[in-house]
């Protein structure tokens, strides 16, 4: 096996997992916002932007493969293609399970909303916890791209 092949095995894996989480967390949310607009249609736009928000784990996923793209070549050794290799695991699983995670932070602020509570900061708030670690994966892929 060629090292390239192991580098592009990493950004598959960054990319796919990172788009798994928002798939499954932004279906989730989705999921709870149709419920909650049979009990009070009238929130939602709460709703909308409750259900969007495990969206970015996706975004955070095609960032990473951009800031890796310029040191996929057939010439890359196998310390780069290991080393990217590490970097899609490390943003892939981040943005799978904290998408996954931040729908279900959102349901629940969702279903609320639905039974006439006022807690859509709050859900903004506790949903915002689980997407900090998505953001760690897409910095660790940063820090090995600047140490390549």
């Amino acid at each position: 096996m060629e090292p390239i092949v192991l580098a592009y095995i990493g950004i598959g894996l960054m990319v796919g997992l990172s788009g798994i989480g928002s798939i499954y967390g932004v279906s989730i949310s989705g999921n709870a916002a149709i419920g909650a607009m049979k009990k009070d249609a009238s929130a939602f736009g709460n709703y909308m932007v409750l259900s969007a928000l495990p969206s970015t784990q996706g975004l955070y996923g095609f960032v990473g493969f951009f800031v890796m793209s310029g040191l996929l070549s057939g010439t890359v050794d196998w310390t780069v293609a290991s080393a990217i290799f590490g970097a899609g695991i490390a943003m892939g699983l981040a943005g799978l399970f904290s998408g996954i995670r931040q729908g279900e932070v959102c349901a629940s602020g969702i279903a609320a909303i639905g039974s006439g509570h006022k807690v859509f900061a709050n859900t903004m708030i506790l949903g915002v916890f689980p997407e900090l670690y998505a953001i760690l994966g897409l910095l660790v892929v940063i820090l090995i791209n600047g140490a390549l």
